[in-house]
């Protein structure tokens, strides 16, 4: 859980956000958490999909 605060403190941070209250960090960290967990999971089903058609051609 610190990785996640860490991440979205970094990001608020960077992106000049006030900073939110405890329970708001924490739903930030998981949204965050998420959606880059969604990115990576569409990147590597592109890559897999890709390699796939590339390999029975």
């Amino acid at each position: 859980m610190k990785l996640l605060l860490f991440i979205s403190n970094a990001f608020i941070n960077t992106m000049g956000i006030t900073q939110p209250s405890p329970k708001a960090a924490n739903r930030a960290a998981w949204f965050i958490f998420i959606m880059l967990s969604a990115v990576l999971a569409t990147v590597v089903t592109i890559a897999v999909l890709a390699l796939r058609w590339a390999s029975h051609r």
